[in-house]
């Protein structure tokens, strides 16, 4: 009797191990019982070296503090559309919220500023010494804060940092963008000038 000559297995997946394509359609053989093709591949080396490779170690535990939180991506400001910030200054302290109750009759001291949501505070301190003498003067503090409606529909006036008129750029608030501070299209931004 002359040996059938076997044709050489190509394997598509690591489940093809286990299973054969015949004419019927795809026999599979309990993973107690060797197949006549997992026989073949044990023989040429082939499932001990996919096995190795499936096996991952142990992933190490992370130690030490968290990492910071992920930047967000710039903003690249030539091909994103700016958005309309509305502006209140007020010298001595915020505007109350109920000043913001009534649509259409904010304060009148509103400055509209478009920019990005990635601009800084220093950036908008800028902004606003152009308009405002008293953010002008080298002693002015700035304090901003967000001025949103809550659940019930009331307005709520919320700090979220404070620069100096004359800073160098190096106070913690100089560099926090709208974007890390929670601004959402729709708030306003409330100046108090100290």
């Amino acid at each position: 009797m002359e040996a059938a000559e076997e044709a050489p297995l190509r394997l598509r997946s690591p489940s093809a191990v286990t299973g054969v394509q015949s004419n019927c359609g795809f026999h599979r053989w309990p993973s107690s019982s060797a197949s006549p093709v997992s026989k073949r591949l044990k023989m040429a080396g082939v499932v001990e070296a996919q096995n190795r490779q499936a096996r991952p170690g142990p992933l190490p535990q992370p130690r030490g503090p968290p990492p910071p939180a992920r930047l967000r991506e710039p903003i690249d400001r030539e091909k994103t559309c700016p958005l309309l910030l509305r502006v209140f200054t007020k010298i001595g302290g915020h505007h109350p919220a109920e000043d913001f109750a009534v649509r259409g009759k904010e304060p009148k001291d509103e400055v509209q500023i478009y920019t990005w949501k990635d601009a800084t505070l220093r950036e908008l301190t800028d902004l606003v010494k152009e308009v405002s003498q008293e953010a002008r003067k080298r002693d002015a503090k700035l304090s901003f804060a967000f001025v949103y409606p809550d659940k019930n529909g009331r307005f709520v006036v919320r700090p979220v940092g404070m620069t100096y008129s004359h800073g160098n750029g190096r106070r913690l608030d100089d560099a926090k963008t709208l974007a890390e501070l929670g601004f959402q299209i729709g708030d306003y931004l409330s100046v108090a000038i100290l």
